[in-house]
């Protein structure tokens, strides 16, 4: 363990930097993994990209509960290193470790009994829905060791290391350049496993980059392998876990079940349609996640110095998030507007679902503001374990709203789907702007 804690002391500015940019970097090749996923998918067939973006929802919101619990273990592990109470933060990484085992095991049964469900519940039917089956069965394998590496980086980023998660982003997104077109087709001994394929190389690296995590994690002194296969979960800490997690898994819940509650609407346009809003979903990626690196700056500093009580220096790090976070927002319009065409061409040359794609990503790249703004309030409010609004907040903006607004776009009125874009931009800046109210109130009222 190092003699000071560097999250407390250090400027503001250079830990954001520090942190948010290897971050910054592994989220884009993350989006980038899953781009050259959905570029190969689309050499096999537009239905194909359709199934893939259905399996797509639900392997999110399988693993929703993951991250609410990673950024449990972020901010209590951070507290107490904080705090300087390095025993007490032992505990929290070896039973959120062992929480994670649990959850990974129980989210895996639950896929292979319900997806189908709720493929047709999304309106997938025919090839689609056999497609997006083929693809989920194979990738449920491997959801127990990538949460457990998940558990393993979320205390990793306590300590402010983003780089080893980000090493193991761009190694997967370079190996997966191979795997696909290894797999999908086959060469020599390899059979062509054809769609599968993609579901085949990703757990593949699943696998290969969970053990490097777990290999970094196991060389700090906070993790004792030992001890932890013989030592009983400890039922306090899995309830404070547990207490912090659920909020933010719940928020993670809603996103991805929004994500479902808009694919059933648009599936009223056609299956070309769900191949489109699920190309211009990626290419939105691209330049959104790259920006929820300051999100994880954000939650791990907060959750350092609310630990120590330098309540001076949270204050300084959402006001410098969010300048950071809107410059990037704007830079990203640009980009959208001027390349974004380019970029969906190379997933689909269907020029129906071009124009569906690109339509979408010039519209709903205007809420990058909000979003930034979402995303850097909820971070506040984990760090401060204040995090209560935030699946309140996530409640309103995923699923009330657009359950009764796209309910008369669609269903009643029958509206173009231009207008149900528009609808998604107009309720994501209502909710933007209640909890960036909301997260100010809970500050002063910590005298921050």
């Amino acid at each position: 363990m190092q003699k000071s804690n560097h999250l407390i002391t250090q400027d503001i500015k250079k830990l954001i930097i520090q942190i948010a940019i290897p971050s910054s970097v592994g989220m884009f090749f993350n989006t980038m993994y899953n781009v050259v996923d959905t570029f190969y998918v689309g050499l096999i067939s537009t239905i194909a990209i359709s199934a893939l973006s259905y399996s797509f929802v639900v392997y999110f919101m399988l693993l929703s509960i993951s991250f609410g619990l990673s950024s449990a273990i972020t901010v209590y592990v951070g507290n107490s290193l904080g705090k300087k109470r390095i025993s007490l933060a032992k505990i929290y990484v070896s039973n959120g470790i062992s929480f994670f085992s649990f959850v990974s095991i129980i989210l895996c049964i639950f896929g292979f009994l319900f997806s189908k469900d709720i493929f047709i519940l999304m309106g997938a039917t025919g090839e689609a829905l056999d497609l997006a089956l083929e693809y989920t069965y194979v990738i449920l394998i491997g959801t127990i060791p990538m949460l457990i590496g998940l558990g393993a980086n979320a205390v990793l980023v306590a300590r402010g290391n983003t780089k080893s998660y980000r090493n193991t982003l761009i190694f997967g997104f370079f190996l997966n350049l191979i795997l696909d077109p290894l797999f999908i087709y086959g060469y020599g001994i390899i059979p062509s496993f054809g769609f599968s394929g993609v579901a085949i190389a990703t757990v593949f690296i699943q696998f290969l980059t969970t053990s490097y995590i777990c290999l970094k994690l196991y060389q700090t002194d906070l993790f004792n392998i030992n001890k932890f296969f013989t030592k009983l979960p400890n039922l306090r800490a899995y309830r404070q876990l547990f207490g912090q997690a659920m909020p933010a898994s719940l928020n993670m819940f809603l996103m991805s079940l929004g994500t479902m509650i808009i694919t059933y609407f648009i599936s009223d346009y056609g299956y070309q349609t769900v191949a489109g809003f699920g190309i211009g979903y990626r290419v939105e990626q691209i330049i959104l996640l790259p920006m929820l690196g300051l999100n994880i700056a954000v939650s791990t500093i907060v959750a350092n110095n609310f630990g120590a009580k330098n309540f001076e220096r949270i204050d300084e790090v959402v006001k410098k998030a969010l300048t950071y976070g809107y410059i990037m927002s704007a830079i990203g319009v640009a980009l959208l507007a001027i390349f974004g065409k380019y970029i969906i061409m190379i997933f689909s040359t269907d020029v129906l679902v071009m124009d569906i794609a690109y339509i979408y990503i010039v519209i709903e790249s205007l809420i990058f503001f909000a979003f930034i703004t979402i995303f850097i309030s909820n971070s506040t409010l984990q760090g401060i374990k204040k995090p209560l609004a935030v699946p309140i907040i996530s409640f309103y903006r995923q699923i009330l709203l657009p359950s009764i607004i796209l309910y008369f776009v669609v269903k009643v009125y029958h509206l173009d789907v231009v207008v149900v874009w528009l609808s998604m931009l107009l309720i994501v800046y209502s909710a933007a702007f209640f909890i960036f109210f909301y997260t100010k109130r809970k500050l002063t009222q910590k005298g921050i």
